[in-house]
């Protein structure tokens, strides 16, 4: 049996492994992941940016000797960045470990490594709880997709989102299949989940602000970090008063345990799109779909970043390029800070189960100004 070997390259950037930055926007506009090729983009709102991610291709377990992947990562931050960092940095390791001792991927890989990501980022809030209490209050939805073995899995914990474009049999048209279960309470049927889970708290989902919010301050019903809606012990001084509640609890508000689906990718599968909400909350899932479909591939992350931005700027009856030159903290008020990663699948790769790899890592916005 010949082992094809694949290596990472780089094209329509320059040679630019590690992507480029255009003021607020970072980007990586093709490059070639085990299955196909693969296009980044982040676009910064916040006064310190929020979202990480990551795109890791090649070996997925710790001893190498395990299954070859791909794994994609969109971490959308909220109460500064501790967390969503943190994740970037340790999620990835942390599931090749219990793969390597699984002996392949799996629900249970995919969950253990969420759980040891939240036990030691909250082991370091307690750690430096006395002179860095505000990351108690750092956490971040976590949306996770690993390609291996002709399979796909999706995990999520928070308000991300993972969409497929599959054709559709007989037309040439590309359908939007959404993969990831979303857990914000302002989906009623995730409201009735979060209060069957809290039967004796009538507060546990409120609506403020015109928006519902679980225990009124925060709209995601999971997380990793938010340690102050964990464990009561983060829930005092010296924590900011406004996130500490009246009253104590007995077990974790938030949950950081994710829901995960599995897919057999399909012949019809073409490309995923992983994002941050803040992709979401302009674009639905067809509109994105209908943007990849129909564009050439170089920058496809970048267009709908565009896209995404226009829909912002018309909203608020603006022109996008009067958008464009709002400065970041500000700019907060006209849209999140968006973060999109889209993977082709390229069908004679997904089906070549000796393929061989050098990996590739590459880190979405990291070389945006934090």
């Amino acid at each position: 049996m010949t082992i094809s070997c694949w290596k990472p390259s780089v094209e329509g950037d320059d040679g630019d492994v590690k992507g480029k930055v255009d003021g607020l926007l970072w980007y990586k506009d093709l490059g070639n992941h085990l299955y196909g090729e693969f296009s980044m983009a982040v676009i910064q709102a916040n006064s310190s940016l929020e979202d990480h991610s990551q795109l890791e291709s090649g070996p997925l377990s710790s001893d190498y000797l395990g299954p070859q992947g791909t794994f994609v990562g969109v971490y959308d931050g909220h109460g500064g960045p501790a967390a969503s960092k943190f994740v970037n940095e340790n999620l990835f390791s942390n599931f090749k470990s219990f793969a390597a001792e699984e002996q392949g991927v799996s629900e249970k890989v995919i969950k253990r490594a969420f759980s040891a990501t939240e036990d030691d980022f909250l082991s370091l809030v307690k750690k430096q709880w006395l002179t860095k209490p505000e990351m108690a209050s750092s956490g971040t939805c976590c949306l996770a997709g690993i390609i291996s073995n002709g399979m796909l899995y999706v995990a999520n914990a928070g308000d991300s989102r993972a969409v497929l474009g599959r054709v559709k049999k007989g037309t040439k048209e590309t359908l939007a299949v959404q993969l990831s279960a979303e857990h914000n309470v302002n989906i009623e049927t995730e409201r009735h989940d979060v209060r069957s889970k809290h039967p004796y708290d009538p507060q546990i989902v409120v609506m403020k602000h015109s928006v519902w919010r679980v225990k009124g301050i925060i709209q995601v019903s999971r997380s990793i970090g938010d340690a102050y809606l964990k464990k009561a012990e983060f829930n005092r001084e010296p924590l900011a008063q406004k996130f500490r509640l009246p009253e104590t609890f007995f077990k974790p508000i938030l949950s950081s345990e994710p829901s995960i689906s599995i897919h057999k990718i399909q012949p019809a599968d073409q490309f995923l799109i992983f994002a941050s909400d803040g992709l979401w909350e302009h674009l639905s899932n067809q509109a994105a779909v209908n943007i990849v479909s129909n564009n050439p591939r170089n920058g496809i992350a970048r267009r709908l970043v565009k896209a995404a931005l226009k829909e912002a700027a018309k909203k608020r009856e603006i022109r996008l390029s009067d958008l464009q030159k709002i400065e970041q903290g500000v700019r907060r008020h006209f849209h999140d800070d968006i973060t999109v990663i889209v993977v082709y699948l390229n069908r004679k790769l997904i089906d070549n189960s000796s393929l061989c790899s050098s990996p590739l890592s590459i880190k979405g916005g990291r070389h945006v100004n934090f």
